[in-house]
């Protein structure tokens, strides 16, 4: 569970609350923010014009996008580095075709697939590209889903803007109804209101936590691509324990190095 976002969520609305009741007059102030009609015309309208700009699959899916932003994503590099020197070392030790053996109980698919590659003796300009378009084609998946949230971000403003225009509408309408002013006038700026708080506290920040997402694994799968040519170069374990050892943040890489590059 993520707790940066669970946090900034409850803080971004905890302090739309206490702003609310400590310049309006208590809960009184904060209840006349919740309107139905405005939120129904921001929340469910922005999103119905989300399903016009995507797929009928995509739109629907967006709900189980936004439920990533809650998880925390763990690739253990680590252990990826752990093992890419091992593969190195038994390979430099009894060949390449020495790692056959190592592949079946190997449970991430992206390096099983580069090292059966290696194994196989395909060419390394082949590897890399094969690994890079599956990389390239994540990347891919990954931005659909973002460039969903960021649509729904822009769009959200807008249907806010509408309600404004709405409730400015009716209360010009009805100019000699001066009981309807207020009512229609405080419409007008709480679904303005409304489309600032979904767009800029959940889903553009629910948006740049998955762009974070998608740049760390792109990471560790560009550390397992280098791991694997360095592998069927024929690279010296300690030049591989380095080059892989250089994706690491400087905390975990003073960690690793004591083990991996000890003489």
């Amino acid at each position: 569970m993520d707790l940066a976002t669970i946090v900034g969520l409850m803080g971004a609305f905890g302090m739309l609350v206490f702003t609310a009741i400590n310049t309006a007059g208590g809960m009184v102030g904060f209840m006349r923010l919740l309107n139905l009609p405005s939120f129904a015309l921001v929340v469910v309208g922005s999103f119905f014009a989300v399903m016009v700009a995507n797929k009928w699959s995509t739109a629907l899916g967006s709900f189980k996008v936004i439920r990533r932003t809650f998880s925390v994503p763990s690739y253990n590099e680590q252990a990826i580095i752990q093992k890419l020197v091992a593969f190195s070392e038994k390979a430099r030790r009894e060949g390449l075709l020495a790692l056959e053996d190592e592949l079946e109980d190997l449970d991430d698919e992206f390096m099983k697939k580069g090292l059966r590659l290696v194994v196989d003796g395909t060419d390394q300009t082949i590897i890399r590209d094969l690994m890079e378009l599956e990389l390239t084609q994540m990347q891919a998946r990954h931005m659909e889903n973002i460039n969903l949230l960021n649509g729904w971000s822009a769009l959200a403003p807008g249907f806010g803007m509408m309600g404004t225009v709405i409730g400015l509408v009716n209360m010009l309408s009805n100019l000699e109804d001066k009981a309807s002013i207020g009512p229609n006038m405080a419409m007008a700026l709480i679904t303005t209101l409304y489309g600032s708080v979904v767009s800029n506290s959940t889903v553009m920040p629910w948006a740049r936590k998955l762009q974070g997402q998608d740049n760390y694994e792109s990471t560790v799968k560009e550390m397992v691509i280098e791991g694997v040519l360095s592998i069927q170069a024929g690279d010296n374990t300690r030049i591989l324990a380095l080059k892989l050892l250089a994706y690491l943040s400087p905390s975990l890489r003073k960690s690793m190095e004591s083990e991996l590059l000890k003489d």
